[in-house]
């Protein structure tokens, strides 16, 4: 909203350095910086007004140390960073650009599935929750949504490098008077292409999956595949977010750092110049994405303010499926998605953990009578915690981790 109407306002009264608000770096800084400031003064009364309405989630008694201190924190903290997100993007970002408004969906979506989750904890009693059917449902729902709008919107395009003598080329000049160069795009068209790692092309198409029986409707079947594969990302993602989130700062730490080499990643797509040098997909309009990861960077940021060890606010569910839906979506909308098993290792690490500690819980038991465990106790980080880890040394040697983990993302756009 501020975006567009310092658009109108300079274009009906000329006002001075106008054309700052054109600038994606600019408007990125900004949404750090109004993102983590509203945080930082919003957290504080919202820690009072959860306090005030006894809204802190039962802790269970699991033999951990520290865990007693934890009793009576509040939870659904998560609702600091929605806000912190929401509200700079509604400010900041091009209302007008559909990358912008699948975030928002995303966000919304996930946050209020999440938001339902810890209600029922909290105010029905009930320590299950949501029931695990619903949760699914609300996740294959935002994957079926996301898939099908790029499948069917008109701006959701990229366009690919061409040799000069392509008859289809496009002649794209780009950079300044003096140091202009010249690069030859395809024209913008729907694909359902995406980037994947140590390969030479660096690029894998849906369609490879389709049987050649499939004719005429073969560009169709590999957009259902990647609908299917959309779906399972946000399932994985978000429940692998909601599975970290079991220490102070673990889960916000760790997605921090992720959506700092997802903005990477997306300036890069997004940038003609940088897209053609590193040969990869060349996404336009997709800019707006770094606006909206530089603001939830800055909310995430915020949030480790009071959520940091000792925490004085768990992010809950709240928080946590609608971060891990933001990042899966993300990953999704700029072509990285095959990605992910590097860069959100550690959210694949938790999960791996659950799976198999109780897939070999189970299997013990039918095979020996008696069930028995892989490791001390899952997710991974509690397995530590068990060790006699300090919680705060676990947290950071996880943040440790996941930073190693996106240096080797970035590094795979280059080795092939």
């Amino acid at each position: 909203m501020l975006y567009h109407l310092i658009n109108y306002l300079s274009q009906a009264y000329d006002l001075p350095g106008e054309r700052l608000m054109s600038y994606i770096s600019f408007r990125a800084g900004v949404g750090v910086l109004l993102a983590l400031v509203m945080a930082l003064a919003l957290g504080k009364p919202i820690i009072r007004l959860l306090k005030r309405k006894l809204i802190s989630e039962e802790v269970r008694d699991l033999g951990l140390a520290g865990q007693q201190q934890k009793r009576g924190t509040p939870t659904m903290g998560g609702l600091i960073i929605l806000v912190c997100i929401l509200v700079p993007t509604l400010l900041l970002a091009d209302l007008t650009n559909m990358y912008t408004w699948i975030m928002v969906i995303s966000t919304v979506w996930l946050g209020t599935l999440g938001f339902l989750d810890d209600y029922i904890k909290v105010f029905k009693k009930n320590k299950s929750g949501l029931h695990g059917k619903f949760k699914i449902i609300g996740q294959v729902g935002l994957g079926i949504i996301v898939s099908v709008l790029l499948y069917t919107g008109d701006t959701f395009v990229v366009r690919d490098k061409l040799p000069a003598s392509h008859p289809e080329a496009q002649r794209v000049v780009v950079g300044s008077a003096g140091s202009a160069r010249v690069i030859h795009l395809s024209e913008a068209h729907k694909s359902t292409r995406t980037t994947i790692p140590l390969f030479k092309d660096n690029e894998f198409d849906y369609t490879m999956l389709v049987p050649d029986f499939f004719g005429e409707h073969k560009q169709v079947a590999g957009w259902v595949i990647f609908m299917l594969v959309t779906i399972f990302i946000v399932a994985a993602v978000s429940n692998g977010a909601n599975l970290t989130d079991g220490m102070d700062g673990l889960a916000a730490g760790v997605s921090t750092v992720i959506s700092v080499t997802l903005g990477i990643l997306a300036y890069l797509s997004s940038n003609v110049i940088y897209a053609d040098y590193l040969r990869i997909m060349y996404i336009p309009g997709s800019g707006e994405m770094v606006i909206f990861i530089a603001i939830a960077i800055g909310a995430l940021i915020g949030f480790l303010w009071y959520n940091s060890y000792p925490a004085q606010v768990f992010m809950g569910d709240t928080g946590s499926l609608a971060l891990g839906g933001i990042i899966a979506v993300y990953a999704i909308i700029i072509r990285k998605e095959l990605l992910i098993p590097v860069l959100c290792g550690i959210f694949l690490a938790e999960s791996a953990s659950v799976l198999i500690q109780v897939g070999y819980f189970k299997y013990a038991k039918r095979r020996y009578g008696k069930g028995r465990r892989v490791f001390l106790m899952a997710p991974l980080h509690h397995h530590y915690q068990k060790k006699n880890m300090a919680e705060a040394k676990i947290v950071v040697r996880f943040w440790i981790a996941a930073a190693l983990l996106a240096i080797a993302t970035i590094l795979t756009l280059k080795v092939r």
